[in-house]
């Protein structure tokens, strides 16, 4: 029964990383103009990143058109104040490291015929980083010390025009996705006071396939109605390398069952294997804009459907134990508002403003800190400049993370899971594409 013990308690570590791999970190950043209106985009999809945005919309765009770009995000780490299952009961402070991210994303568009156009698009539909500054001490290290999770993905798209008032628009979405983990296994010292027994790291990486499409409405020169839908990603990862070092032979606590961790993993490094099924969730957006000389306004209502993710499993293939298991998640489904608008001073010069709201999917009760959500206010600005068969767009977003207070935390000696405190956070990007039409 030793494997059995030790795969025990590595599926309550494993599931803090996969749990903050499927919440709430959906990245629609595959676009600086779009950016700079808040992402409120759908009706106008009106370059190529309508890819990504409403696929229906690459048919308006005459000749070939290729664009790539990026997102910088810059992202100061957020600060918890309250208790968790280490900090003995008393009130502590802890702030995740400051972390950098780039966002890439490119686009290829052709007009075939008057009707019918095509492309292809590469982007990051969901992401996530976060660290806690010192592996050894932080208050979280149970639980998370460092997770990334890194998706792509290859959107081949299609879109026909069907009169002059309808378009639609279908792709097919390869992802491929990769996470890592680090944690810290720890056990009360003979004092109460906690001390680390080992060091967990785990990767892996699997591949999903998906669709989507979107219509396109043009009722008059002045309005445009956009509606996309993409579907959900059932990421599999499978055998993810689970390597367990630093085993604590020297203060022999027994922790498994009177068992010492040295005992019970046979040596100071073990390693094994695990399997799971990310299920990122499926989007919709409905977008309206009005459209007057120079000025362009938008609004959009974008639906994230997180109720598949009531629970995550996890198998576990070392032998001669297997061992199956799930927690529960219960995310609900949420609804974003973006706000947007452009003003073309000159031909070639047009300024952007736009806003956000973003609500959080997740529960109190099953909130972790691999990922503290909370309801989010963001504001854009941006500016797009054409050049010839060039075009050039810049934007910068903030973003407001509301502060959010968690009690979630059984019992100060006992639940080493949860925590009661509250968390603070905000966010800077800035994005930056560059466009050709041959």
């Amino acid at each position: 029964m030793r494997i059995g013990r030790v795969l025990s308690f590595l599926v309550g570590l494993l599931f803090a990383a996969t749990s903050a791999m499927a919440a709430g970190f959906r990245l629609p950043e595959a676009g600086a103009k779009a950016m700079g209106m808040g992402f409120a985009f759908t009706a106008q999809a009106d370059d190529p990143s309508a890819i990504y945005f409403n696929p229906a919309g690459i048919v308006q765009l005459e000749g070939t058109n290729v664009k790539v770009g990026v997102t910088f995000v810059n992202n100061p780490g957020a600060e918890f104040t309250g208790i968790t299952g280490l900090t003995g009961g008393l009130s502590m402070s802890e702030t995740q490291k400051d972390l950098v991210f780039f966002i890439p994303n490119a686009f290829v568009t052709k007009k075939a015929s008057p009707n019918f156009a095509y492309g292809i698009g590469l982007f990051a539909p969901f992401g996530l980083g976060q660290e806690y500054e010192n592996h050894h001490t932080n208050i979280f290290r149970n639980k998370i010390n460092q997770i990334d999770l890194l998706t792509l993905v290859v959107n081949p798209t299609v879109a026909f025009k069907v009169n002059d008032v309808l378009s639609v628009g279908a792709g097919i979405d390869f992802m491929y996705g990769k996470a890592e983990l680090h944690q810290t296994g720890v056990a009360p010292g003979s004092l109460g006071q906690p001390v680390d027994i080992f060091t967990l790291h785990l990767e892996g990486d699997g591949t999903a396939w998906g669709y989507n499409f979107g219509v396109l409405l043009t009722p008059t020169k002045n309005i445009k109605v956009g509606a996309s839908y993409r579907s959900k990603f059932d990421l599999e990862i499978k055998d993810g390398d689970v390597h367990v070092r630093e085993i604590d032979s020297v203060n022999n606590i027994p922790v498994f069952g009177g068992f010492t961790a040295a005992q019970v993993f046979g040596g100071t490094s073990f390693n094994t294997n695990g399997s799971t099924t990310l299920h990122l969730p499926a989007t919709a957006t409905l977008g309206v804009a009005y459209i007057r000389d120079r000025l362009t306004l938008e609004v959009d209502a974008d639906w994230t459907f997180w109720h598949s993710y009531k629970s995550l499993a996890l198998d576990f293939k070392t032998e001669p134990i297997p061992l199956d298991t799930s927690i529960r998640k219960d995310w609900k489904d949420v609804v974003a508002i973006y706000v947007g608008g452009e003003y073309r001073v000159t031909d070639p010069l047009a300024l952007r403003l736009g806003f956000r709201y973003d609500p959080t999917p997740v529960p109190a009760d099953t909130m972790g800190p691999e990922l503290p959500d909370a309801d989010r206010l963001y504001y854009s600005a941006g500016a797009g400049y054409k050049y010839r068969n060039w075009t050039f767009d810049l934007a910068y977003m903030y973003v407001d993370k509301k502060d959010r207070t968690v009690n979630n935390l059984t019992d100060a000696a006992t639940d080493v899971n949860n925590f009661n405190g509250t968390w603070k956070g905000e966010g800077h990007l800035v994005a930056f594409d560059i466009g050709y039409k041959f």
